[in-house]
Parts: structure tokens; C-alpha cells; sequence
């Protein structure tokens, strides 16, 4: 038997529910901030202080909630959640939140703020009962005032020079985690599946014969690489993040890499294929030489010079043996 949540209206829940509601996400959020700081203290120690400072403010503000409920409706709060109300503004799951970057936590926090304030504003103006509409009215200047401390905080845990130096910190593992193991999928699959597709395709000139080819040394590529790099470090001395991620990171780009230049060979015709397929392979290598340059610092020409030379060295290698 499957059972669903029926949801209410925000407007048929009376005073006290609305306040109930309200101390509850109140709950939500500062539980989401510790979540934030926990995450962030072993890396980002400025900016855990800023979100363990945030959760001890929603803290405050659940409590003068719940005095206010206690003078108006006595100690017995009714049990209501966001998910108990149809269209309230809803929070990541936990499991989510784990797997948010820096910049992204901070853009969420921002937007969890925005979001409180938003809606409490917008219930107060479709209320047409003065005592309710002067209850969301104050919850949502005690929103905007949750904004005001965290600006407050920001400024008192995390200079210009700390954030510089945390941003510098995600960047640097941005790149260990996925741009790195990506970019060397990307040129394995780019490079080393030229030989095998290529040869394939000039000793056969059956271009279906090519593409079954080219599809099963990408897909074995990509697993080759995923489980190399997962088991290769597990990140904990490296620093280079969560092996799960990485080898997710390398096999995809690796299998991406080779289908680009298989995928042509489902056209029947050998030239048309063979021709496009070239195509495909020349924005492929200046992909990878773009990636580099971007976020690996490599010398244009420098990459260019290696990842051109080295992919016209292993196409060749398939178009000698293949024609041979």
C-alpha cells in the first residue's frame, strides 16, 4: 500500500500553524548551517565559522518564535513542516547539501534567506486577516534580519584575504577532483582509441563493422580508466578528493572521448564517415588543448604542439596498419 502526504494550503492553516510552521523551518535551517559548518571546518575553517554563527542566529530567532507562541497559544506546538504545505519553499536533503562546493554553499545559504523572507512577504499581502497578515509581516522582517546578521558575520570571520585564500583552496580542488582526472580521460579517450578505430576502418571500410569497434574500445576505455583512477588514491594524503568522484570523472570523459569519433561510422557511407569522424577528432584535440591552457596553466603552444603531435602520431599508426 502506498501511502502520500496529503498537503494543506498555506492559506487554510490558522495563526498558530503558521507560527508552528515557522519555528520548524526555523529548525531546518539552523540544523542546514551546522551541516555547512561541519562540512567546510577542516578546509574552509573561516567560512564555518561564518555558517555556525548563522545557525546560532536561527536558533535565537526559533526562540523568540516559540515565546511568542507560548504567550499566544501555550506550550503545545502543532507538528507541521514545510512538506506538510502545498507550495512552501522546500530545502536540499542532506545527502545533496554533502556534495555542494563552496561557491555553492554560499549561494545557497543566500538563497535560503531570500526564499523565507519572499514567501513570508507574499503570504502577508494575500492575507485578509489583520492578525495574520501583522504575524507574517514580522516573520518576514526577522528573514530579512537573518540576512542582515549573516552579512554582519561575513564580515566579522571572513576577510577579503581569508575568502581569496578559500577560493583559491576550492579552485585547486575543483581541479584535483575533476577537472584533472577529466581532462586525462579525455585525452586517453581521444587519443589512444584513434589507432583502433581508424585501422579498423581503412583495412574493413565497413563503416558498422568500425562503429561496434569504436563503441567497445571507448566503453573499455572508460571502464579502464574509471577503476584506475578510483583505486589508484583514495585522496586522504593527496588531497585530491573523493575517488568515487574522480574515477566517475575520468571514465566518462574517456568513454566520451572515443564514442566522438566513433559515433560518425554510423553513417553509411566509408568518406563521408571517415571525413567527419576527422572533424570530430581536430575539435577534440583543441578541446583538450583549451582545458589545459584554461585550468591546467599549460602554454597554448606547448599543448597544442604536444596533443596535436601525439594524436597525428597514433592516427597514423592506424591509418598505416589499417591500409596496410
Amino acid at each position: 500500500m502506498r501511502f502520500t502526504i496529503q498537503r494543506r494550503n498555506f492559506k487554510d492553516l490558522s495563526e498558530q500553524e503558521i507560527l508552528a510552521l515557522a519555528i520548524s523551518s526555523e529548525e531546518d535551517d539552523a540544523r542546514i548551517y551546522r551541516t555547512y559548518a561541519e562540512q567546510l571546518r577542516g578546509d574552509f575553517p573561516e567560512s564555518a565559522a561564518v555558517f555556525a554563527g548563522m545557525a546560532e542566529e536561527e536558533d535565537g530567532h526559533r526562540h523568540r518564535l516559540i515565546e511568542m507562541h507560548r504567550k499566544r497559544f501555550g506550550d503545545v506546538i502543532p507538528l507541521i513542516r514545510r512538506e506538510h504545505v502545498a507550495g512552501y519553499y522546500a530545502r536540499r536533503p542532506v545527502w545533496l547539501i554533502q556534495n555542494l562546493s563552496l561557491e555553492r554553499i554560499r549561494e545557497e545559504a543566500k538563497v535560503m534567506e531570500h526564499d523565507a523572507e519572499r514567501f513570508y512577504l507574499a503570504a502577508a499581502q494575500n492575507s485578509t486577516d489583520a492578525a495574520t497578515r501583522e504575524l507574517l509581516g514580522e516573520l518576514a522582517a526577522a528573514e530579512a534580519g537573518h540576512q542582515a546578521g549573516a552579512d554582519r558575520l561575513i564580515q566579522e570571520h571572513l576577510s577579503s584575504d581569508a575568502r581569496d585564500k578559500e577560493d583559491e583552496t576550492a579552485r585547486r580542488q575543483f581541479l584535483l577532483t575533476y577537472v584533472q582526472p577529466g581532462l586525462a580521460g579525455l585525452m586517453d579517450g581521444s587519443v589512444s582509441t584513434l589507432a583502433p578505430i581508424f585501422a579498423t576502418a581503412f583495412a574493413t571500410q565497413d563503416t558498422w563493422t568500425t562503429f561496434l569497434v569504436g563503441v567497445a574500445a571507448s566503453v573499455g576505455a572508460g571502464i579502464s580508466m574509471g577503476f584506475t583512477e578510483a583505486a589508484s588514491d583514495d585522496g586522504q594524503l593527496s588531497g585530491r578528493g573523493s575517488p568515487v568522484k574522480r574515477g566517475i570523472a575520468s571514465g566518462v570523459m574517456t568513454t566520451v572521448g572515443g564514442l566522438g569519433h566513433a559515433l560518425p561510422y554510423l553513417i553509411p557511407d566509408f568518406w563521408t564517415a571517415t571525413i567527419l569522424a576527422l572533424v570530430v577528432v581536430f575539435v577534440e584535440l583543441w578541446a583538450i588543448v583549451w582545458i589545459q591552457n584554461k585550468y591546467m596553466d599549460t602554454p597554448f603552444w606547448k599543448a597544442t604542439f604536444q596533443v596535436v603531435l601525439g594524436g597525428a602520431l597514433v592516427f597514423a599508426a592506424g591509418a598505416i596498419i589499417g591500409g596496410g
